[in-house]
Parts: structure tokens; C-alpha cells; sequence
């Protein structure tokens, strides 16, 4: 049976046990990213999501793509950021689906005259490694971006910089892996996973999946899942909030950010897990990224701590965030907050993603630690494992996400 959940069908049968080649845990953009790439080539697959797609942070974030092209020797983030660009823009201009995608550009304003130091370095040493950015004065940057603060010092400019609406985008990729003969099953939680002599067990309310292969894509709760398992697996959730005016004439147009929280934590990058803006209930950097919707709504974020599962947004990371934008933008010092929400990022205690085989385990496979970005590099990092799975050999360039550097079995309690 199909039930209309109103971005299309989803698959919602009663069911005994039914079985999958590859069974996908999670319907985010990396989940559906990897179930429609694993089904495009030839495998039989599964999704399972215990909410609706993109119902977690893939569904409510910013909306950012941060390419800044493959450069000259491209590293892991360059493969997932500039890979995924090209699998978005892909998905819409040729398979027809409206993910409100363009390639807008980025301007990150710069406030100081440290900031402006450090920009002027890091432009320097990305642009020798090939990477598309330009630095820019702040009367370039308001030819770009009019209502920029007069008062800034300039702002770095990347061009290939995008962005889309996540939620739109997410279904998506859902929807073209049932076009290629996937199941996407939503409101199947997973409450047991057993090995069995070849492949796994899957257990829901419903009733059990037996899979060859098993990926786990849950984002956040990759960690609760890697229990099911028996697994330490090191992602935790670390929430994200955001605030939205309401819908109003167009007035941005690039992708914006600080340089404030980019300094920060390049000089103090913090640990387990890096790059938060607040430790330990002390604010140690203010983030920043926004945009204006294809609505009119002026969305921005970037507030981000340890929070365990709580995602009731904290109104003095609000202000705190409000206060950071208006500084770059002065325009929206007089437009009210309409509302505010927030999300759970899966951010790895390391600071690098999982892409790879778990070790130690035949079949088992994960795509997470994705952090703040998932969005923008989700596809990719789907593509990527769906390759690895396929041909039995990953990119080189997984080499630095191996899940063995930090994946471990769980300790007896």
C-alpha cells in the first residue's frame, strides 16, 4: 500500500519480513543520496527512516552548498563539496526536480583587522591550490551585495558557491531512488539489528528486513544505532538553531557569512568535538550563515553546542546570532523574528567525516559525521560510498574517512 504524504508516495505496508540486498538506516540527504546512487547501479535497496524524509537536519538547515571548485590536488572536502554541486545542479537541471538550486555566490564579511590578516593569507593559499575565491573590498562586495555594512573591511567572494532548499532537495534524491526501484519506507524505526550467517537483521514495529548489505545513515543518531550493534560509534549530536523574518522583497542575493567564527577556530579549533561556538555553557565564537529564500524569508543560523537531544532553540543564542547578522547586514536590525527552530547536527568528535566499511564487521557500512555541512556535502559522500559498495574498493580520498580510525566495539556496561 502507498499512502499521499504530500511530496509523494511513500511505500507504508504491513509486512512479516521481507528481504533487500543493501538496507539503508536513514532518510536524510546522505541516505537517500546513497539508497538512489546504489540503486542507479543496479542494487536492490531499502531505506528505512523512523520519521519522513528530510524530518532531521537535512530538512532544516540553511540550504548552503560550499564548493569552491576541486582545485589543483583536491582533498576529501573539495571532492564532497564540489562533487555534490555538480550532483545537485544534476538533479534538477536534468532530472527536473525544483530544489530551488542557484549558484548564487558567497560573501564572508570581514570585521576586523586580524580577520582581514587572516582572510588575505587563507585567499592567498587557496587560490594556489586552484580554489575559485577572491578577496574583495567592501565597496567591491556591495556591488555584489548592496546592503553590506559600509563599515565592514572587506569580505571573501566565492563564486561557485550555492544554494537550495534542503527539505525540497532531500525528497528528491527519495524520489529518484524510486524512480530506479528502491523502497522508501518512512515511519520505520529500527528497534533491533542482528548479524546473521550472511547480512543482517532488521527489526521495526512493522516486522524485520533481511539485508545482504547495511548502511547506516542516521545522522545524529548514528551513535543510539551503533548501539543496536554493539558499536562505539563517535558522532553526537550537537543543535543547531536558526531564525527566519518574515517574507519579504528580494534584497539578498549572495550566500552570507563572518570570518569571525572561520579566525576563531583556526586559532582554537577546540575538541571532542571542534567547532563550536559555545563550551560548556561559555560562548567562545559567534557563527554566521544565511540567506534569503526563494519565499522572501531572511533565514540565518550558525549558534551551535552540546545539547544532548534538546531541540527548543535558546533565545540568547538567538539575539546573539540576530545581533551578528545585523552587524553585517544593517537592514535587518528592523525586521522582527517571525520564528526560530532548530536541528541536530552529527558532528565526530574528531572533526572528520565516516565514509567507509565498519571494520570488523562483514557488510556493515556507514555515511555520517557530516557536522555542519551535511547538507552540502551529503550527496557526494552518498555517491562515494555507493561506489565503494559496488565495486568493493573506495576513492582514495576516503582514506580520510576511514570509519576504522575511531569506530570501536562497545565495552561491556
Amino acid at each position: 500500500m502507498a499512502v499521499e504524504d504530500g511530496e509523494g508516495y511513500h511505500e507504508r505496508p504491513s509486512m512479516t519480513t521481507s528481504e533487500t540486498e543493501v538496507l539503508v538506516i536513514g532518510g536524510g540527504i546522505a541516505g537517500t543520496s546513497a539508497a538512489y546512487h546504489l540503486a542507479a547501479l543496479g542494487h536492490r535497496v531499502t531505506l528505512l527512516e523512523r520519521g519522513e524524509i528530510a524530518s532531521g537536519a537535512s530538512g532544516v538547515n540553511m540550504g548552503g552548498i560550499d564548493s569552491l571548485g576541486l582545485g589543483d590536488k583536491p582533498d576529501l572536502q573539495a571532492h564532497l563539496t564540489a562533487g555534490s554541486l555538480d550532483i545537485f545542479k544534476t538533479v534538477q537541471l536534468d532530472h527536473g526536480e525544483d530544489i530551488e538550486l542557484r549558484q548564487s555566490g558567497a560573501l564572508q564579511a570581514i570585521h576586523t583587522e586580524e580577520q582581514l590578516a587572516f582572510e588575505r593569507e587563507r585567499v592567498a593559499a587557496l587560490r594556489a591550490r586552484g580554489h575559485q575565491v577572491q578577496l574583495l573590498t567592501t565597496r567591491e562586495a556591495r556591488s555584489l551585495e548592496p546592503e553590506l555594512s559600509p563599515a565592514l573591511l572587506g569580505a571573501m567572494y566565492s563564486p561557485l558557491r550555492s544554494q537550495a532548499d534542503p527539505a525540497r532537495a532531500t525528497r528528491a534524491f527519495a524520489a529518484l531512488a524510486e524512480r530506479r526501484g528502491a523502497r522508501i519506507l518512512t515511519q520505520h524505526e529500527v528497534t533491533a539489528l542482528t548479524p546473521r550467517a550472511r547480512g543482517w537483521l532488521a527489526v521495526m514495529p512493522q516486522g524485520s528486513i533481511v539485508a545482504r548489505s547495511l548502511v547506516l545513515a542516521a545522522g545524529a543518531w548514528c551513535g543510539p544505532v551503533g548501539i543496536l550493534l554493539g558499536l562505539d560509534i563517535p558522532i553526537v549530536p550537537v543543535r543547531g538553531q536558526m531564525w527566519a523574518t518574515t517574507p519579504t522583497a528580494p534584497c539578498l542575493f549572495q550566500t552570507i557569512s563572518s570570518a569571525e567564527s572561520a579566525h576563531a577556530w583556526y586559532r582554537e579549533p577546540g575538541d571532542d568535538p571542534p567547532f563550536l561556538t559555545i563550551r560548556k555553557g561559555a560562548r567562545v565564537t559567534r557563527h554566521l550563515y544565511g540567506r534569503q529564500r526563494r519565499n522572501g524569508e531572511i533565514i540565518f543560523g550558525g549558534d551551535r553546542e552540546l545539547a544532548a537531544w534538546n531541540t527548543t532553540p535558546d533565545p540568547r543564542g538567538i539575539e546573539a546570532n540576530r545581533a551578528h547578522a545585523a552587524e553585517v547586514l544593517p537592514c535587518l536590525a528592523g525586521l522582527p523574528i517571525a520564528r526560530t527552530w532548530a536541528g541536530l547536527m552529527p558532528f565526530p568528535l574528531d572533526g572528520k567525516p565516516l565514509i567507509g566499511r565498519i571494520p570488523r564487521r562483514d557488510d556493515l557500512w556507514i555515511v555520517g559525521g557530516l557536522a555542519s555541512s551535511g547538507f552540502g556535502r551529503g550527496p557526494m559522500a552518498g555517491k562515494l560510498l555507493a561506489e565503494y559498495i559496488h565495486s568493493g574498493r573506495p576513492a582514495p580520498v576516503l582514506a580520510e574517512a576511514d570509519p576504522a580510525r575511531c569506530v570501536v566495539e562497545r565495552m561491556a556496561r
